[in-house]
């Protein structure tokens, strides 16, 4: 068993993006076979991208206030929300508080892309 504090994995800047940083806080360094384990950060005034992907995330809000920008519209979110974003939904967290937006985000790595299908196709 490995055992850390978040807080011990240096912030990073994610490349193109201003007023965001992110921890990887279990990741490919620790031998995560399946998934990564983030804490992602944005600054008052900020927000993620507004994209999409093959993979569902899961997300809990650590601290902060915000929205979560979907093709339906915006989302409240504040300390505590869970969120299941799922395969391909477009989606955005945007900080629209005075603190900081800090939220734990569950990917997987990019070799499991199409296994879910196939496990479906084969029951």
């Amino acid at each position: 068993m490995k055992v850390k504090h978040w807080t011990d994995v240096p912030a990073e800047d994610i490349p193109g993006l201003e007023g965001a940083n992110i921890r990887w806080v279990i990741g490919e360094k620790d031998n995560a076979p399946h998934f990564a384990l983030r804490v992602i950060e944005v600054q008052p005034g900020f927000a993620t991208p507004h994209h999409h992907h093959w993979w569902e995330h899961e997300i809990l809000v650590l601290n902060g206030q915000g929205v979560a920008v979907t093709e339906n519209g915006e989302i409240p979110i504040t300390t505590g929300t869970a969120l299941l974003t799922e395969k391909d939904e477009i989606h955005q967290f945007r900080n629209t508080g005075d603190d900081i937006l800090r939220f734990i985000c569950l990917i997987p790595w990019p070799w499991l892309e199409g296994l879910a299908e196939k496990h479906a196709a084969q029951a």
